[in-house]
């Protein structure tokens, strides 16, 4: 463990395609996490093509620039938030991350694939050895750090997808916890690409190299019964420091 992490609230990376939950669930374990531990960080949501942080200006030439500039762009963000100086907090909570980057790159950003547009950087397949490279640096800091994959149904999915409206006022103020910047980037995913997504995100958290897994499915489930079921799922990753935490009253 990295000698600055001190066994408060473990280090969560949240994965799934969009609309499977992602940002609905961090505002909720970061309200719980306040609530039970005393204390928690928001999640880096700012992976997906193009960066939260960015304006709408901003945003715009950044989708319109050549995928070799992309490529270099991700792959220093991502390493960036998989340095020591990040991890060397106990709160470091991310999403999407370098899983996603393995899934999306490929197909959306032009790079990392067959087709590549990056041929010196990101050649076929680069981007999930990039992940594997990736997760080792992590567990060498933060040994506890949980993977979870949000998954749903491709009907799910794209019912989702079809409505596409943002949430209400209330949820958008309570995302603010979890989210510093934007709104979360939507419309990477094409219709007819969901199973294909879907497929790769459950290959690349099978294939992860992080022990600590779970995984949670928000077909059917609402949201108070996906936050339990982290909650349950979370239990045997807690440090000893965590658990004291949580058996204290708040």
């Amino acid at each position: 463990m990295h000698p600055k992490q001190k066994g408060v609230f473990m280090n969560i990376i949240l994965v799934g395609c969009e609309f499977a939950g992602k940002t609905t669930l961090a505002a909720e374990i970061v309200e719980w996490s306040e609530a039970n531990l005393g204390g928690s960080s928001h999640f880096h949501d700012h992976f997906t093509i193009p960066s939260t942080e960015l304006s709408p200006e901003a945003a715009a030439s950044y989708k319109a620039v050549h995928p070799q500039v992309k490529e270099m762009f991700q792959r220093f963000m991502i390493s960036y938030h998989a340095s020591d100086g990040f991890f060397g907090n106990a709160d470091h909570n991310l999403m999407g991350f370098h899983i996603e980057e393995a899934v999306y790159a490929p197909l959306y950003y032009g790079y990392g694939g067959p087709n590549t547009q990056s041929p010196l950087r990101s050649p076929n397949g680069q981007r999930t050895e990039m992940a594997r490279h990736m997760e080792a640096e992590i567990l060498e800091l933060a040994p506890k750090v949980v993977l979870v994959l949000m998954k749903t149904t491709p009907e799910v999915i794209r019912a989702r997808m079809a409505a596409n409206t943002y949430p209400d006022v209330a949820t958008v103020e309570r995302q603010k916890k979890s989210k510093l910047f934007g709104e979360p980037t939507r419309g990477v995913v094409k219709e007819e690409d969901v199973e294909h997504v879907l497929a790769r995100f459950e290959e690349e958290f099978e294939a992860s190299l992080i022990p600590n897994k779970m995984v949670l499915d928000t077909t059917s489930a609402t949201v108070e019964e996906t936050l339990a079921e982290f909650v349950a799922g979370v239990q045997p990753f807690l440090s000893t420091t965590d658990k004291e935490r949580l058996a204290k009253p708040s």
